[in-house]
């Protein structure tokens, strides 16, 4: 069987690794490049990959390369058939062994043709994943595995939104949440240098087959309820993929049920959704961002904007409308939110991500420091349609998307960056501040829906 990886950064190369180890040699991991020349040159360099940890690195080989563009790739395997067919007809008709030791050493131009895409898991950045799909579509079929494995949220609902709109022709699909540190020390060497842990949970089934049967009835998760030995195909990929996951046991990942991994990547959202506009901001480390009672504050908003939020959507879920949502604040006829998704609880979490990752730089400011376009969209992005749904005014975090946006448009200039330091409780003392007291709209927000959200905003207030 293929795996397939999309996104050679750092956690695409650590997942690769740790897959190629674990995988028998009959089963082939396929790295999925963006551009012809990064694909030409991993081919070149062996096709091997490094990973660092404490200081001792470990090597895994043996991998094939693609790219993401299905009409390059199919001009590459063209290019490669006719490498062959050139080998093939000179080691027929060679006269001497020498012409067979110049043929040998082609070999390494020599590479199986692209073809289906059984198993793919995604690691792009969230804002990539759809264009990145667009190009492998004519690849993945029903019967394809999709493992999105990404920063924020809304991804799954993109894809299902503008590309997999017919259930029937819809892939398998597993979401995931991955809280490892890594980072690229250099071209296909990546430092492993935080460890964590990787959950995942497979979409329920549109064809009605529960996965997690055997956990509702008081087991636990089981392949059998994926496909039996002699099933339908179709769960092939779906099995295969869910039992090479769960042997990545270095990695510590696990196989947990869907309503479990959906409430870890919402508090993983709300963690992304404060540390990395803040640090992207603020120009700072993890473990500088907290150092201020103002960001305290911010962050502390952010988590009960993110509370009410996830309250209206249980509530939603339950059939209860928005007045009686309202109004059953007090007499505790609300849904019962998972705790791990309260707003005290995640402040906890966000203060404890920062502590342990007190010396990275977050993704968000090293994506502003090289110019280019952040996750913010499926970050505070993503609260913010849930809001809009809902009808929760989440006016903090809206703030944080729109400095953000600020940032990214903005060039960043040194020369007015040397008393930054000086200056930087001052600036988040003043934005948060006025945070209690900004009210920005998104941009598609009606003057009527907006009124609404700040009579829903006094009335959760109370």
């Amino acid at each position: 069987m293929l795996f397939h990886v999309l996104g050679i950064g750092p956690v695409g190369t650590l997942i690769a690794h740790h897959l190629r180890h674990v995988l028998d040699e009959r089963h082939s991991v396929v790295l999925i490049h963006k551009h012809l020349a990064q694909m030409r040159r991993t081919r070149k360099m062996g096709s091997e990959v490094i990973v660092e940890r404490d200081g001792i690195r470990t090597l895994s080989s043996g991998f094939r390369s693609e790219v993401s563009d299905t009409q390059k790739q199919q001009r590459e395997d063209q290019l490669n058939a006719q490498r062959v067919r050139k080998a093939e007809i000179r080691a027929r008709y060679s006269d001497d062994l020498t012409d067979g030791d110049n043929s040998s050493k082609e070999t390494h131009l020599i590479h199986p043709p692209s073809g289906t895409i059984e198993s793919l898991i995604v690691t792009t950045k969230a804002q990539s994943v759809t264009p990145a799909i667009q190009q492998l579509l004519p690849r993945i079929g029903p019967n394809s595995t999709i493992v999105l494995l990404n920063n924020g949220m809304g991804v799954y609902e993109n894809l299902l939104q503008y590309i997999f709109r017919n259930p029937e022709q819809r892939p398998h699909f597993i979401l995931a949440t991955n809280d490892h540190g890594a980072f690229l020390k250099g071209y296909m060497h990546c430092v492993h240098a935080g460890i964590g842990a990787i959950k995942f949970g497979i979409v329920p089934d549109p064809w009605g087959r529960d996965f997690e049967a055997s956990a509702s009835s008081g087991g636990q998760l089981s392949l059998k309820d994926i496909m039996e030995h002699d099933d339908d195909e179709r769960y092939f990929s779906l099995r295969n993929t869910v039992a090479v996951l769960s042997s990545l046991s270095a990695l510590n990942a696990s196989w947990v049920p869907f309503s479990s991994v959906m409430t870890a990547i919402k508090r993983k959202l709300v963690v992304n959704s404060v540390i990395n506009p803040l640090t992207a901001i603020m120009g700072c480390r993890n473990g500088d961002v907290f150092t201020s009672d103002a960001a305290n504050r911010i962050c502390r908003r952010v988590c009960m904007e993110a509370e009410w939020v996830f309250s209206a959507e249980y509530a939603a879920q339950e059939g209860l409308t928005k007045n009686l949502f309202i109004s059953s604040r007090g007499d505790r006829r609300l849904p019962v939110v998972p705790s791990a998704l309260k707003g005290e609880s995640l402040e906890e979490e966000v203060k404890r991500v920062a502590s342990i990752t007190t010396g990275n730089v977050s993704s968000m400011l090293a994506d502003i420091q090289k110019g280019k376009h952040t996750e913010i969209d499926f970050m505070n992005g993503h609260l913010l349609r849930m809001g809009l749904d809902y009808k929760v005014h989440m006016p903090t975090t809206a703030t944080l998307l729109n400095l953000i946006k600020m940032r990214e448009a903005i060039p960043l200039d040194p020369s007015l960056l040397a008393g930054k330091q000086n200056t930087c409780k001052d600036v988040l003392g003043y934005a948060a501040g006025t945070f209690s007291l900004i009210k920005i709209p998104l941009a598609d927000f009606s003057a009527d829906l907006y009124d609404e959200q700040l009579e829903l905003d006094e009335e959760l207030s109370t």
